[in-house]
């Protein structure tokens, strides 16, 4: 399809857009009107306009499609776009359409996969470049997307195996902020963080080990889901990270991580070590319900380090709290007694990535960072030392979790302020990526720790444009909760009016 009939559709689909709540905004010239509403509409509408026969999954994908080309030269997103793999996809789909075939709730709708998730046919790269053999299957989380009828645009950009705070490496470059291109996106899951918050993808696969999902979504301006640990299959994989890690998604609405979330959870039989507890409902349901009167703690104290918060991030904390009151919430200042993560935390995060390490098939091409990485993780990689960090883990969550007697719900800071110039990692060794990461991640990975779901939701704009966030935090297997509250918050609060400058 050419550009001309991309906003030929564009122009047919202006008229249902307008009634499913796009928003009308002033947008460049270099975008039909009506093309950059349908790039900016929920995925849980896109598949409703597919399944009414408005707009095809060929169409949606050569839209998309795009859009990537014109834009991800400035954002740098994805290190892999499948072009002839998603239009493939998408003919397919329009096809088992015109049979009369049942559909997926996600049929025909574009998504964005991190490159740490195998995809079919594609080499997942891991952010760098000492890998060149294509992946023989889908992960579990892809091929239950891909089940659901998703179209898989591309894949993200990350940092070298997900070690740092920033979407930056050797391999691949530095990933743009879509608010503003002289800023970071974060990390780790960074390339969909900008895919999403570019109108490329209405929603994307991230992993969250430290904050990877919620400071990303800090950053440019996103709902973020962590959900508890186990709740989506880490399949092939055994764990990520050991304990620490997940692999959710990134949204600009909270209905469409609901539907997500509905799609992917469940452990693989036989392959996962962790399973999350069952939950009583659906996300999609919670998302479409009020959460009713919570207890919710409001805290500025950062759980690890010495981080300070900004001022403005403080100031839209508050004001949330006053939204939250007026909502029928018991809001209140509190937080928990945080104990000292760095024995729980800092083994399962030097060990994990220099095991993947190991797997590269050109170890030669490894970042020197990730080198000294693996060179440290050596004093830890044995049981003494792995069960040493299990047994901190522990004592973490027995001086955390009495907490959540109090609180339905903990909010505090999801970063320390709005998002950092890019370039922090440039000329950095391990020691120097590591100090510039780990502040960025003082609210955030206490919780990987814990294994708790916690979510960034956007809290509003700083002077100068760019994205706030404020993270929400339940006690363990409480996702539908803070799906809720989420929910509610953003019906309040709409976020999804402004868009970044680059669109």
């Amino acid at each position: 399809m050419k550009r001309r009939t991309a906003m030929g559709l564009a122009l047919k689909t202006a008229a249902a857009i307008a009634t499913a709540g796009g928003v009308a905004r002033a947008i460049p010239a270099t975008a039909a009107p009506a093309e950059a509403e349908l790039a900016f509409t929920p995925a849980t509408e896109l598949a409703r306009l597919v399944a009414a026969g408005q707009v095809s999954a060929t169409e949606l994908a050569t839209l998309f499609l795009e859009r990537i080309d014109r834009l991800n030269p400035a954002l740098n997103a994805f290190t892999t776009v499948m072009r002839q793999q998603a239009l493939a996809q998408a003919a397919d789909l329009d096809t088992r359409q015109a049979r009369g075939e049942r559909l997926g709730p996600l049929h025909g709708v574009p998504i964005v996969v991190k490159d740490e998730d195998h995809v079919e046919g594609i080499v997942t790269t891991y952010g760098g470049g000492a890998f060149s053999v294509p992946a023989a299957r889908d992960s579990a989380v892809v091929a239950r997307l891909r089940a659901a009828g998703a179209v898989i645009l591309g894949k993200t950009t990350m940092p070298e195996f997900g070690i740092w705070a920033f979407t930056e490496s050797d391999a691949h470059g530095i990933t743009r902020n879509p608010w503003d291109l002289s800023r970071s996106t974060a990390g780790s899951s960074g390339g969909t963080a900008a895919a999403v918050a570019a109108g490329l993808a209405p929603l994307g696969v991230g992993g969250d080990g430290g904050g990877s999902i919620r400071l990303p979504s800090s950053w440019c301006g996103l709902f973020g889901l962590k959900p508890q640990l186990g709740r989506v299959s880490a399949a092939p994989n055994r764990e990520l990270w050991n304990n620490l890690g997940v692999i959710g998604c990134l949204s600009r609405s909270v209905g469409d991580s609901a539907l997500f979330y509905d799609i992917t959870q469940g452990s693989t039989p036989g392959v996962d070590i962790y399973s999350a507890g069952a939950l009583d409902g659906t996300f999609s349901a919670a998302a479409a319900t009020p959460p009713g009167p919570l207890r919710i703690a409001i805290s500025t104290k950062p759980a690890s380090l010495a981080a300070t918060v900004d001022p403005e991030t403080a100031a839209a904390l508050e004001s949330l709290g006053r939204l939250l009151e007026s909502l029928g919430h018991h809001v209140f200042h509190g937080e928990p007694a945080y104990p000292d993560i760095t024995a729980a935390f800092e083994p399962m995060w030097l060990v994990s990535p220099a095991a993947e390490s190991r797997r590269a098939d050109h170890p030669e091409l490894l970042e020197l960072r990730t080198k000294e990485l693996a060179l440290y993780a050596m004093a830890f990689d044995n049981p003494v030392a792995l069960g040493a960090a299990r047994a901190a883990t522990d004592a973490v969550i027995g001086a955390v979790m009495p907490f959540f007697d109090t609180a339905d719900v903990l909010i505090t800071p999801t970063t320390p302020g709005p998002a950092w110039p890019v370039g922090q990692l440039t000329g950095m060794d391990f020691h120097g990526a590591a100090l510039k990461s780990l502040p960025a991640a003082s609210w955030t990975n206490i919780w990987n720790v814990c294994g708790n779901p916690a979510a960034a939701i956007p809290t509003g704009f700083s002077g100068g444009g760019l994205p706030l966030s404020a993270q929400l935090i339940g006690p363990p297997n409480s996702e539908l909760r803070l799906i809720s509250l989420a929910a509610q918050i953003e019906q309040a609060r709409p976020w999804s009016g402004t868009r970044p400058s680059i669109h």
